[in-house]
Order: structure tokens, then sequence, then C-alpha cells
């Protein structure tokens, strides 16, 4: 039998549910308390009224908020490009295999160190406030590479994409079309069962707009919904084709035409920003203000990968977005709780309201603003997940 816990003297509580103290998109509720009964939310208001519970928990006048919603990361890995970095960094020109070199440590790993890697960067994130995450394969680009690494994230959420058309793979360099028939053929017979999504890199150099289509449209025929990197590097065709397959995000948005824009604005695809790449790169910032103003649903999240986001922190990218991309404080932070749960199409997490699952952050700071306002701070005091406390 479950027992209830009151969680009371929040400062500011951010529900996500409009319906809620201000009536804002982040439905914000001061002198807070939150009632969880087993693994989820059922009641949210103001302390003064909250019902009795079995146990109580004093906030100590923190804030509360939902546990982030990482919705695109890239855990299932070996292996490090720390020289690659140094020398971006530094101005000189580095001439190794780029997202390569991780296939080739990938590839020569076991499954036990890829899980161990794995969880080690779960664990970085849960510590930073990331109660759901999706991840990735894309390392392997081999049927039975890849099949292994969406069994090995399988164990750990069930947000799991199959990305074997991350780039052509090295053994079919000198004929794209034979890889592009084995992503659509054996490998995706064999990921399919271990994944919910399918994703494609749909950018000059890996993936062009008919070789994308293809894929997820087989994906699909498959029971996996698109998602995809899209207009990352250039403008190009991702973007509206992720629109026009009701793929539920396009991920990185960086050089968007304004009729990208309208897609977005009159579709169900949820536009996922990743500021991390452009910090790690040195790129141009993605808008996210042209996007916000014509109504598009934005995520933000970190794009966690050793080659050109290697962080796994969302509070970080919250401060970047607020920062570098015209974000608001309560925008960015919607965009990393309830953003990405619409990125992932989930009404369970991202939000604090009654028949939520209770995955929730305590911050040691009165108000959510703070995670822009003091970057780089570790202010992520508790994590609640499942109405559990595992922080």
């Amino acid at each position: 039998m479950s027992s209830s816990t009151v969680i009371t003297n929040i400062a500011t509580l951010v529900t996500n549910d409009p319906s809620q103290g201000d009536g804002s998109p982040l439905g914000l509720v001061r002198d807070a308390a939150v009632v969880v009964d087993g693994d989820r939310v059922v009641w949210t208001g103001e302390a003064s009224e909250a019902p009795a519970a079995d146990d109580r928990v004093d906030a100590g006048g923190r804030a509360v908020l939902p546990g982030f919603v990482d919705s695109h990361s890239h855990l299932v890995f070996a292996g490090d490009r720390t020289q690659e970095f140094n020398a971006r960094m530094s101005g000189r020109s580095y001439t190794a295999g780029g997202i390569r070199t991780t296939v080739a440590a990938t590839r020569a790993a076991s499954d036990a160190e890829l899980e161990a890697n794995l969880t080690r960067y779960l664990d970085e994130a849960l510590r930073q406030g990331t109660t759901t995450f999706e991840t990735k394969s894309g390392y392997g680009l081999t049927v039975a590479d890849e099949s292994r690494a969406l069994r090995i994230a399988a164990r750990h959420t069930d947000e799991v994409t199959y990305l074997g058309a991350h780039i052509v793979s090295p053994d079919h360099a000198d004929d794209p079309a034979a890889y592009v028939a084995l992503v659509t053929g054996e490998m995706l017979d064999a990921c399919a069962p271990h994944a919910r999504w399918i994703d494609v890199f749909c950018e000059k150099g890996a993936f062009d707009g008919d070789q994308a289509r293809a894929i997820l449209t087989a994906g699909r025929a498959k029971g996996l919904h698109p998602r995809v990197h899209a207009n990352q590097l250039s403008y190009g065709p991702g973007v509206q084709l992720a629109v026009e397959l009701d793929a539920a995000s396009a991920d990185h948005c960086t050089h968007l035409t304004d009729a990208d824009v309208d897609a977005l604005a009159g579709g169900n695809t949820v536009a996922t920003l990743l500021p991390g790449a452009e910090f790690s790169t040195r790129a141009e910032w993605p808008d996210a203000r042209r996007l916000l103003d014509a109504g598009v649903t934005v995520a933000l999240s970190t794009d966690c990968n050793p080659g050109s986001s290697f962080t796994s922190s969302v509070p970080f990218c919250i401060a970047l977005a607020v920062r570098d991309m015209g974000m608001t404080p309560d925008e960015a932070v919607w965009s990393a709780t309830a953003g990405g749960a619409a990125a992932l199409r989930r009404t369970d997490v991202g939000r604090l309201a009654p028949g939520a699952r209770a995955d929730l952050i305590v911050l040691d700071a009165p108000s959510h603003v703070h995670l822009a306002y003091r970057p780089g701070v570790p202010l992520v005091t508790q994590v609640w997940r499942r109405g559990e406390r595992e922080v």
C-alpha cells in the first residue's frame, strides 16, 4: 500500500499547468505544496490548503519544478574526442574522423563497457535534475552494433531511438545507396523491436531529403515514430520533411527559412534546440525568439554526445538559451520540461499536476529563474523520480 507525502514550504512551484497559480504557461504557485501518492502527483496548490498526508517534507522556502525531460542525447558510445575539441577551440585544423572515431571505439567496446558508460552519464544527468531522457544508437552502424546499442539503452529508458542513419557507415562510403538499403532493411528489422523512434541526420554530407524520407517511411512501417536531425549545419529539407511526416521533433533547427518556421508553426512537430552543440562548436545560435514568436512549440535538450556537445547539464543549456538564443527564463524552463515532454509526445512527465508522474526537483534557490541567473552553480539539491527521492 502506497503512502502519501506532502512537500510544503515551497517558495515557487512550477506546475506547467496554466489552470494553476498565476495562469501563466508555467502555472506558478507561490507559498505552495505538492502531495505525492505512490509514483503520482495527486494535489498541487497553496500550502495553506494542502490536504493531510502520511509524511511531510519541508522544502525550506526553495523552488520546486518538474524534473527535466532531455529529449535528445547520444549516450551509447565508447572512446574520447578530447583532442578534437581542444584543436577546435585552439583554432587548429584536425583531421581525425569525427563521428567515425566514435564508431570505431564503440564497435571495439564490450557490452559491459558501453552500459557502464551509459549509466555513468545517466547518473550525472540525474544529479542535475534530468528525470526522463531519450537516447539514440548511431555509433555502431552495423546490424549487430546498432541492435546491441538499442538493447542496452532499452534497459534504462523507454525513449529509445534507432539512428542507423547517423552518417553513411565507413563500410559503405563508396555506396551510400547500399547503406540506405541496409538501414531500411536488415538493420531496421533487427533494431525495431528495441526502439520507439527512428531518426535520421538529414544534412549535406549525411543523408539527403529523398534518402531521409525513405528511411523514416520504412521505420514508420515498422511501428517506429519519426524524429529528424534537421537544418543543423545548413539550410535543407529536414524541417519540412519532419512536419510532413508528423515527426515528433525536428532537432537543431539552426538554419531556417520563413517557410520552415511556418511549417513548424502549422504542424505538430516540436522544434528541439540544442545549444550545447553551438557552444561546443562555436557555431551560429538557433533563433529561439523567432520560433516562439511564430507560435512554434520549442524544446531544449542537451544533445549529450562525445563530439559536439559533451554536456549532460540541462541547467547549463537553460542558461545558454536565455543568454544567447533570445528566450526568457520562463520560456527556457518550460522548454526543458513540458517542451521536452511534447517532443516525446508524453503527457505524464514535464508537469506537476494531478495524475502526472511524481518527477520533481528542488532548487537551492527561491525561484526557477536562478537556473539562468546563476549559471554553472549546482542548484539542484533534491531529485524525486516516480515519487521516490533519488538525490
